[in-house]
């Protein structure tokens, strides 16, 4: 008996499996499906959601070429069908080819832009395939065809087209030349008038599959704003928004706007991501650990201490939840508004000498780094999960970095007064506790080819900038 087993094509994402299928004199049963089995043998969790069968009551009955906006898991239940496939997706691999004969034995993984055909070769012939979305018409306008007698394709049909019985719509369909390859899907920044989105705006400027949208255009908080916005060309969906007030989020008021971006906003993106089989990257922050630990890892379990680190630390459960997932985790984020570096070097230039905490340490991240990061993850594409992301550098306090900031803008280093947090926040209500060593192990961002840059160096850059 054939073991369950998935072999690669030399069309990318196309994957061709063995199906045990057991058999007496009564007849024979499969598992067609099993996601389970098939998942740990290799095939995506592509989240089948249809199942059609084309039934074909003569030999010969040949279909395609259909390139669909979704992933198709093909078999027969009776009956046996020559399969031929063409690559209709923009890039290298446009136009390959690859054809297979499929039996009860046989199923083939179409991802989605590949074009689909088939020929009977035994009849009646119950052609089954999962889809993973629901047929619509508005899907069905997305589809991209190819003629099945194209010349530079030359698929070898077992019966010539000429003795095959096909449709008038199939026969006029296009030559290669004139096909539209198939788009790739679009990544969607969530939060692009902020630190973040803008620097991922600036770092994808050239690209044209890249939709940045502010809170004006969908807000994470307002169930009706998500409902409205249509997250379906999207594959890619990187959540740079969050409710970043700390103390404000200790605050009944506050703490209500904090759950609700980043926890209740979080998880509904999640659940899009889920639906649309969508990468979602996320956003974290060392605010979701105690700071008791002098350098936090991405294994380390979660210990925040206030509002704001609760939300962003139920935000990456939620997140963790999702096969396709990357969780940034970074501290002190610096970029394009406002931000503690561009205040300490107004305060240098109006003259004014500041006191600035010394106990609470960690590293700067710059959001050009950050965004680097990000582009770097998804076209590496390691493992889902978390990882780490600041810039190098020793761990420092506030105020050495405020006292650099001066010498770099050419002041004195000796207007910034170290002082304890105990001592800059006395008398001072409505503050939320922070973390006292907020620096992160970056040796897994490491292990995936990427080394940000040394935190003085890139503020320097920030500054002259």
């Amino acid at each position: 008996m054939t073991q369950l087993a998935v072999y690669e094509t030399r069309i990318p994402g196309l994957l061709v499996v063995d199906l045990p299928v057991h058999g007496d004199d009564r007849g024979w049963f499969k598992e067609n499906w099993q996601r389970q089995k098939m998942v740990a043998a290799g095939l995506p969790d592509f989240g089948p959601v249809q199942n059609n069968i084309s039934f074909n009551q003569a030999v010969g009955v040949t279909r395609g070429i259909h390139a669909e906006p979704w992933d198709k898991y093909i078999s027969v239940a009776t009956g046996r069908v020559f399969g031929a496939w063409v690559d209709l997706r923009a890039g290298d691999s446009f136009g390959a080819t690859y054809w297979h004969e499929i039996t009860p034995e046989v199923a083939i993984f179409v991802p989605r832009g590949v074009g689909n055909a088939f020929q009977t070769l035994e009849a009646p012939a119950a052609y089954t395939y999962l889809v993973s979305e629901h047929w619509s018409e508005a899907a069905q306008s997305q589809y991209t065809f190819l003629n099945l007698a194209d010349e530079w394709v030359a698929i070898p049909w077992p019966i010539p087209l000429d003795q095959a019985e096909l449709s008038a719509k199939d026969l006029a369909h296009p030559r290669l030349a004139e096909v539209t390859p198939v788009p790739p899907r679009r990544t969607l920044v969530v939060g692009g008038g902020g630190q973040l989105g803008r620097a991922l705006v600036a770092r994808w400027i050239y690209r044209t599959d890249v939709d940045a949208v502010t809170r004006d255009e969908l807000d994470l908080a307002d169930p009706v704003s998500v409902e409205e916005f249509d997250f379906s060309p999207y594959g890619t969906i990187i959540n740079a928004a969050a409710y970043t007030a700390v103390d404000a989020a200790e605050s009944d008021e506050g703490r209500r706007a904090a759950w609700a971006v980043n926890v209740t906003g979080v998880g509904r993106l999640v659940e899009i991501a889920r639906a649309q089989r969508a990468t979602l990257v996320h956003v974290s922050s060392d605010y979701v650990f105690d700071g008791t630990t002098e350098v936090h890892d991405e294994d380390e379990a979660p210990s925040p201490l206030g509002v704001y680190g609760q939300t962003k630390a139920a935000g990456d459960q939620l997140v963790a939840s999702l096969p396709e997932h990357y969780i940034l985790r970074t501290s002190w984020v610096i970029g394009e508004g406002g931000n503690f570096v561009d205040t300490m070097a107004g305060l240098a230039g109006r003259g004014i000498d500041p006191s600035v905490v010394d106990d609470q340490i960690g590293r700067l991240t710059f959001t050009a780094d950050l965004a680097a990061v990000i582009d770097h993850l998804l076209t590496t594409r390691p493992a889902p999960g978390t990882y780490n992301v600041t810039n190098e550098g020793e761990p420092v306090s506030w105020a050495r970095i405020a006292a650099e900031v001066f010498a770099l803008t050419g002041h004195e280093r000796g207007r910034v007064t170290p002082v304890s947090t105990q001592d800059y926040y006395a008398g001072k209500a409505g503050i939320a506790p922070r973390p006292r060593h907020s620096a992160l192990d970056l040796a897994k961002i490491h292990a995936t080819g990427f080394a940000p840059r040394e935190q003085f160096a890139a503020l320097g850059e920030h500054l002259a900038g």
